[in-house]
């Protein structure tokens, strides 16, 4: 694959990397917190040039119909205003950074960061037509963001060094991804956009 230019349609999408999904956390995704280099160095980039970054996440209401009292899955996770449901430090998110809330009522569960939320709607209004979209899980809510993204119209650039699946049945995250390349996500690292230094570079500076 040739270099990817990015352009002021682009954005960035970061899916629900919260304290209770990385290890330690109420529902920790096996090596989470493996994503976070890229993470930031997309983060970065995207800063440095001016272009739009948002970062959903989960902020459920402490008796949500996904967690096990409810009859749901899930372990109670990313309640909201909890530790837990916060972005954490290392992921050095913006100020600037568009922050997206979903699965916010007691009834309704939303893996989606498209799911009742107006994202689409924002997307469009700032004029994007391709997103740049990792974080957490791939198998989950990944999965279900690119799909809604992809029906919404939006080019889909699929962070292949910046997710991590559940797999709560083994192959779980790699099914996710055939599904997501084959709907029309385009997979992408961060060594492929134009005008980013590789990473061993940037460890060399650091």
């Amino acid at each position: 694959m040739t270099d990817i230019l990015l352009n002021p349609a682009d954005a960035l999408v970061i899916v629900d990397v919260q304290n209770d999904f990385l290890p330690g956390g109420a529902l920790a995704v096996g090596q989470g917190g493996a994503i976070f280099p890229a993470l930031r160095r997309y983060i970065d980039l995207f800063r440095e040039r001016g272009l739009s970054i948002y970062a959903s996440r989960d902020w459920h209401p402490a008796a949500h119909c996904s967690f096990h009292a409810q009859g749901g899955i899930w372990p109670p996770h990313c309640i909201a205003g909890t530790g837990g449901a916060a972005f954490p430090e290392a992921l050095a998110l913006p100020p600037s950074a568009v922050v997206v809330s979903k699965a916010v009522t007691p009834g309704a569960d939303a893996y989606s960061a498209f799911q009742g939320t107006g994202l689409a709607d924002q997307l469009r209004a700032g004029r994007k037509q391709r997103l740049f979209i990792g974080g957490l899980a791939t198998d989950y809510c990944v999965l279900h963001t690119v799909l809604d993204a992809l029906k919404e119209g939006f080019e889909v650039m699929l962070l292949s060094d910046a997710i991590r699946a559940v797999d709560v049945h083994p192959g779980d995250g790699a099914a996710a991804i055939d599904t997501m390349l084959r709907h029309g996500a385009v997979s992408a690292t961060v060594d492929m956009i134009a005008g980013m230094p590789a990473a061993s570079a940037v460890r060399q500076a650091g």
